[in-house]
């Protein structure tokens, strides 16, 4: 199974997510949606309710959930914990067990996030339009969103070239990405994370636009020079790796020598998006080192 996790939005109301790409199926959190048709004030009290009503339908013998799967999904405290999940199918009859007046517009919402997966698998463009009203609707600045979106695309040009060289998705792939990061930035990617307090959230989405420029630098200047050089051991591909990081730490240098500001800066989302104009302002370095 190809699983991708995803949050989407019911009435500003989040909703954890699995795509399933092999099957072509969404999975929904049962207790995320739980909570909004029951309007529980939190988590555990939808859990809460899950367990009485799952138990009241197992016993009167009720396919949905003796067939519901359990997937790991990132919990409140930011680790992957199993939660029961049920596909599209499954979640209509769940529905029909819950007395609720959003009960038919939560039933119109799946089938339109159903619908905008298909459309998407079938013209690409409209994949970069949701990402976009996505990290819109999260608060980010237009700029910023304009600038994640391009790291994607040169995120992707890389992988390609590696896959290209026959190397593999996870260590191989995880290595690289540290040699790139500890490069330039000076710190591998769990050690960049925990510079700004996350956990399993995305170290991209919480860079300042400098950090995803000069990490663009990065990746783009490894996969030009992979390209050139041709490496053929996966030694010769950590060779490439420093070198494409070392041209993006050469213009962090410079560019921290000429502002006096430092570039890697702790700086995450939620401080990010608490900044009324939505844009990061640079650390100052004088204030770091004294840290």
């Amino acid at each position: 199974m190809t699983k991708q996790n995803a949050i989407k939005v019911f009435e500003e109301k989040k909703v954890r997510t699995v795509w399933d790409s092999d099957k072509e199926e969404w999975y929904f959190s049962i207790v995320d949606v739980i909570e909004i048709l029951t309007e529980q004030p939190n988590h555990q009290g939808a859990r809460n309710y899950w367990k009485v009503l799952k138990n009241r339908m197992s016993k009167e013998g009720n396919e949905t959930v003796t067939n519901c799967n359990r997937l790991k999904l990132p919990a409140e405290d930011g680790k992957m914990r199993l939660t029961d999940v049920a596909d599209t199918e499954q979640l209509f009859r769940l529905i029909q067990s819950i007395p609720s007046p959003k009960a038919e517009p939560f039933k119109l919402w799946m089938a339109q996030v159903a619908k905008e997966r298909l459309d998407q698998m079938q013209d690409p463009e409209l994949s970069i339009q949701q990402a976009m009203m996505d990290y819109k609707r999260l608060g980010y600045s237009d700029n910023w969103i304009n600038q994640r979106l391009k790291s994607i695309e040169i995120r992707k040009d890389l992988t390609d070239e590696w896959k290209r060289h026959g190397l593999q998705e996870g260590v191989q792939f995880a290595t690289l990405t540290d040699i790139i990061y500890k490069t330039w930035a000076g710190k591998t990617a769990k050690e960049y994370k925990q510079f700004k307090g996350l956990k399993k959230e995305n170290l991209r989405d919480n860079m300042t636009n400098t950090e995803l420029v000069l990490n663009m630098l990065a990746e783009l200047s490894t996969k030009k020079i992979s390209e050139v050089q041709n490496p053929e051991s996966f030694d010769e591909h950590i060779d490439v790796a420093k070198q494409g990081g070392t041209i993006a730490l050469n213009a962090r240098l410079e560019l921290e020598k000429k502002t006096g500001k430092s570039v890697v800066t702790p700086l995450n989302a939620k401080d990010v998006l608490g900044l009324q104009s939505g844009e990061v302002e640079d650390v100052d370095l004088d204030s770091e080192e004294s840290k």
